[in-house]
């Protein structure tokens, strides 16, 4: 993690808009990475600082842990490298983050030629330590060939006790029974916490030991050379291990960045240089989080402010959510201006202040001597000394803490001094004087938490338009005060208060009303729209259906008329006759028949191909309408069903008689011509 004493990657709010506008940004191409599940390489390291402090002395020598880490670091900016120029230009601003760094593989091809993949120093190191560690094998060897045949021989003798050895000061030794510890010849270890057991070094193998003594000092003396020479190879690269450093603990500050607004389902919004915020959707993390802990619900809030709309008054019954609002607005502005995303709808737009002032809760001070509205004084007075059209300022319980009226006509020149600076403020109150002054102030708004006097319960929802009623004595019942008490504390109050607190009441009644009329025309019109949606989804499956049984039916018919128009042919063909022409006229008419039919097939398949109706020449359509007109007439024979091309009207063929034809139609008999009738079965 990255560590406090880091100041740059402190997380502190700021007003320089640049440095904010690109930070968010950056932020947000790598939460459009995490969302993508694009696979980043994971921003695990340890830090350099000890070890670039080394890098710069002569004649230092890192440890092998650091070496371990430089090994770290350096893979993971060679893999991070390789990422981005895998993806070049798609996250433009996070590749800054490495700009001064290159992919790297001398130092960890150095660090590779020292230490295995278990991170210790290998035995090929160096010619010396090579031979030293062979040296070692064969005196441990030695000493253990030593050691189990002494063992046997005194298990054999019973002298030893259930635990035959143990190591103590890492050389092995045997667990003679104390009561036989002088015939066993060897240095003495010490003996168990009871006695019953001394621990003998076998007096063969003493004098290996203290060989193998000298050999692992001269092992850890090789080691010391090795690491230091290392070091000094390394060094040369100090300047890009430095980069590494910064550019991972950058990754690291932005990666837990990006973790916590995944966790809050935060978004970067639309951002805006000009002091104008709309917040859609908008959830304090924490409240939300602990809710959801419980099982609660969360109200969103929606908050616009502008040039037109930059006083923003919210009053309200207690315990109505009034706070919960105001330090929602100030905890997301804040986070914002401290390079966080935010949990707000993506329709929403934001913007940067150059200060953000506040007044929130009870600032007693027993050490300075003042009470909440002494202090609370100070605080406007310096307020009203620093405030500018880039301010925003956030009063909880503005003008409470002394007498109602006094303070509220002090409130009251406080609230147009400062609206006269032009600074944005929100801010919660019950006194109905600062309601009514915004109300009248052009660019400043009142905005209520919503109460619902049916059930004497607050929604914990905000609106803007209409100041709030305090519902102190819907409040009151709510907790359980009687009503004669309530119905006396009533008749003590000026007239006009009560009318107007009752007003207040009947407004947000007629409001929650409204908004339920509303909320019910609204599901309405979308239930209606699925159920047309569904409708029309369901008349366009079965228009395909019907046109695919169509077109199936269609092909079937004309098959079936074809076929039966070719058994026609073949029965009419005269297999007696000797005559040469005896066929003639019916081989002339099947050709006729198949010319039509190759017409008509070319004319589908080219309209199939193109997705658009064929414009046949006219020529060509005339010619192919001659031809079907002609077939259509030949076809027609005595009892043969037709119709009047010109009506529509059907009939039957009585008689024949060259090209007048006599026709039945409905009882009625008449005389057309040929070509005037069209040929039906």
């Amino acid at each position: 993690m990255v560590k406090q004493h880091n100041q740059k990657f402190r997380l502190t709010p700021s007003n320089n808009f640049n440095k904010l506008e690109f930070d968010l940004k950056q932020l947000n191409e790598l939460r459009q990475i995490r969302i993508v599940n694009e696979t980043l390489p994971a921003i695990d390291f340890e830090e350099l600082d000890e070890e670039l402090k080394l890098l710069g002395i002569q004649n230092a020598v890192i440890s092998i842990e650091g070496f371990r880490r430089i090994y770290q670091a350096s893979d993971l900016i060679n893999r991070l490298l390789k990422f981005f120029d895998d993806r070049k230009n798609r996250y433009t601003l996070l590749e800054l983050i490495l700009d001064e760094c290159v992919i790297n593989e001398e130092i960890n091809k150095s660090i590779d030629k020292v230490f295995d993949r278990g991170g210790n120093v290998k035995d090929d190191a160096s010619v010396e330590l090579a031979e030293i560690r062979q040296r070692i094998k064969v005196l441990r060897n030695q000493i253990n060939r030593n050691f189990e045949k002494e063992m046997r021989k005194l298990l054999k003798d019973k002298l030893l006790g259930e635990v035959t050895e143990g190591y103590v000061s890492e050389r092995r030794v045997l667990t003679v029974i104390s009561s036989f510890k002088r015939k066993v010849p060897g240095n003495v270890h010490g003996s168990s916490k009871t006695g019953s057991l001394t621990y003998v070094e076998p007096i063969i193998n003493v004098p290996l030991n203290n060989e193998m003594e000298f050999l692992l000092d001269d092992e850890r003396k090789e080691i010391h050379r090795i690491l230091k020479q290392l070091t000094k190879v390394i060094s040369e690269f100090a300047p890009l291990i430095q980069a590494y450093q910064k550019s991972l603990v950058q990754f690291d500050f932005l990666n837990a960045k990006c973790k916590l607004a995944l966790e809050m389902n935060a978004i970067l919004p639309r951002l805006n240089r000009k002091v104008d915020f709309e917040w859609v959707e908008a959830f304090h993390p924490i409240l939300r989080k602990n809710n959801s802990l419980l099982g609660k619900e969360t109200k969103p809030q929606r908050v616009m402010m502008n040039g037109n709309n930059r006083m923003l008054v919210i009053s309200g019954p207690n315990a109505g959510g009034k706070s919960i609002t105001l330090k929602t607005i100030g905890l997301l502005q804040l986070m914002l201006q401290s390079g966080l995303l935010i949990p707000v709808h993506e329709n929403s737009k934001v913007c940067f202040f150059q200060q953000i002032l506040s007044d929130i809760g009870d600032n007693q001070s027993i050490e300075n001597e003042l009470s909440t509205y002494s202090y609370r004084l100070q605080r406007m007075n310096h307020f009203l000394e620093v405030s500018n059209h880039r301010t925003l300022l956030l009063l909880d319980e503005f003008g409470t803490g002394s007498d109602p009226e006094l303070g509220g006509a002090l409130a009251e020149v406080f609230f147009e001094e400062i609206y006269n600076k032009s600074a944005f403020g929100v801010i919660t109150t019950h006194y109905g004087n600062i309601k009514l002054k915004a109300n009248v102030l052009k660019n400043a708004v009142n905005g209520c938490m919503l109460f619902d006097s049916d059930t004497l319960k607050p929604k914990y929802e905000f609106a803007t338009g209409q100041p709030g009623s305090s519902f102190t004595f819907e409040v009151a019942t709510m907790n359980g005060i009687s009503n004669k008490i309530i119905e006396t504390a009533k008749g003590l109050l000026d007239e006009k208060k009560v009318k107007l607190d009752r007003l207040l009441n009947d407004l947000q009644k007629e409001k929650n009303y409204l908004e339920r009329l509303t909320k019910e025309h609204r599901e309405a019109q979308d239930n209606a729209e699925k159920a047309r949606q569904s409708f029309t989804d369901r008349k366009e499956r079965l228009e395909e259906r019907l046109k695919s049984t169509q077109t199936v039916s269609e092909n079937q018919n004309k098959q079936l008329v074809a076929g039966k128009k070719m058994l026609s042919f073949i029965e009419k063909f005269n297999v007696k006759s000797r005559k040469k022409d005896a066929n003639n006229l019916l081989i002339e008419e099947l050709r006729t028949f198949l010319r039509m039919e190759k017409s008509k097939t070319e004319i589908k398949i080219q309209q199939e191909k193109e997705k658009i109706p064929v414009k046949v020449s006219q020529k060509k359509q005339k010619k192919i309408e001659v031809v079907v007109d002609q077939y259509q007439q030949d076809k027609i024979i005595v009892g043969s069903s037709v119709q009047l091309i010109s009506t529509r009207q059907k009939g039957t063929v009585e008689s024949i008689n060259g090209k007048q034809l006599t026709v039945i139609f409905d009882n009625l008999r008449l005389k057309v011509e040929r070509e005037k009738l069209q040929f039906l079965k």
